[in-house]
């Protein structure tokens, strides 16, 4: 971790506004305070250890993470209670053994017989009472098995008997990201919360264990009124939002606290276009807004200082250079209004996405001074 200033950054970089980070993370705990349940943030946005120590500061109760490979760079970073929330393939057993030999307070889960029955296996075979909760399907978005599926039962009756811990329930509304209403995301929250609330009352009837309740997704979480028998909220791309959630409808532009740091690099002044070195390399491929009320291209444009400018989009991307135009009338002189050297902010489609193209965030402060942070890649 080093200083710096902006004025000294290589573009592209992926810039933190740090007053904007710190304000969605109390926000997000304060609606599980509020809620009364413990949050347990999904830290696969960022995979960045100095944004995740803000979240626990903040009153986190562990992290959720989307690979062993996070969970191995955020133990080393002292961080002991790890959900690993993607269904456990049997081949990575041994390495969710060697987190939990280490002290690690690892948590796998899964949504199938096969599944439950080969962690059961081995971990009989290994000595080890592995903590692994079911994945409950409350929207048809992914995984999990739906809550009064037989099979939820059988699942449980596996895992118990077979000696390991039945840690509980969890889902994720992710459809979530296809609604733009609050009235629609409240519905989610609720549909979600009742799914997982009568999978967790299932096992309990037939005298099987279920103290964890874990629901969320970013825009459930924000949008719930009553978390009623939930024990626990997750979410992730909160932390830094963008222009998805923009478009859900639970974010301001300016609660967007990732950009990319650009530079114009040339014109096609014909065109109205200005080039910036700033392609799909640092945004992504990412087109997530293609499909909602409000298509960003590639990413809103904004000034150096963060200030959206209407209208302006990164229309176009290419490996290492990006497009910038106006919607609707070309730029009549496009190289007066962004010269060569002229530093803009691009504001991302999807956050996860965008952060995954760097190995390291710049953090903005409020005076202007930059920290420079490690970010995790691989599996």
């Amino acid at each position: 971790m080093h200083s710096s200033s902006l004025d000294t950054l290589d573009t592209p970089a992926a810039l933190i506004a740090l007053p904007r980070m710190q304000r969605n993370i109390a926000r997000m705990q304060q609606q599980a305070n509020a809620l009364g349940v413990r949050f347990r943030p999904h830290v696969k946005t960022t995979k960045c250890a100095p944004v995740a120590a803000a979240q626990i500061a903040a009153g986190a109760h562990g992290i959720t993470v989307s690979t062993l490979k996070e969970a191995d760079q955020f133990f080393a970073n002292g961080v002991t209670d790890i959900l690993y929330a993607v269904g456990m393939a049997a081949h990575r057993l041994d390495h969710a053994l060697a987190l939990r030999r280490r002290g690690c307070d690892l948590k796998i889960i899964t949504d199938s017989l096969d599944g439950a029955r080969a962690i059961a296996d081995f971990g009989r075979r290994h000595g080890e009472a592995f903590e692994v909760l079911i994945e409950i399907d409350t929207d048809g978005h992914r995984s999990g098995i739906r809550p009064e599926e037989d099979a939820l039962l059988d699942i449980g009756r596996v895992l118990h008997d077979g000696g390991m811990r039945l840690g509980g329930v969890l889902t994720h509304a992710g459809s979530s990201y296809e609604l733009n209403t609050p009235a629609a995301l409240a519905a989610l929250a609720e549909q979600e919360r009742a799914g997982c609330v009568q999978a967790a009352e299932r096992l309990r009837a037939v005298g099987l264990p279920c103290p964890v309740v874990s629901v969320g997704s970013t825009p459930t979480a924000l949008e719930a009124t009553r978390l009623d028998g939930v024990t626990e909220l997750r979410a992730g791309v909160y932390v830094f939002f963008d222009l998805v959630m923009h478009n859900v409808g639970v974010c301001r532009t300016d609660d967007i606290a990732l950009s990319v740091l650009t530079t114009v690099i040339g014109h096609q002044a014909e065109k109205g276009w200005a080039i910036v070195d700033a392609g799909w390399m640092a945004m992504s491929r990412d087109r997530g807004t293609a499909r909602m009320g409000q298509d960003f291209g590639y990413g809103q444009v904004c000034t150096v200082d963060g200030e959206p400018l209407p209208g302006y989009l990164l229309s176009g991307a290419n490996q290492e250079h990006g497009i910038v135009s106006r919607e609707g009338t070309p730029e009549p002189d496009v190289a007066t209004r962004f010269p060569v050297g002229t530093r803009l902010r691009i504001l991302p489609n999807h956050a996860c996405a965008t952060g995954a193209q760097f190995p390291e965030y710049h953090a903005l402060a409020e005076d202007g001074t930059v920290q420079t942070w490690s970010r995790f890649h691989g599996w």
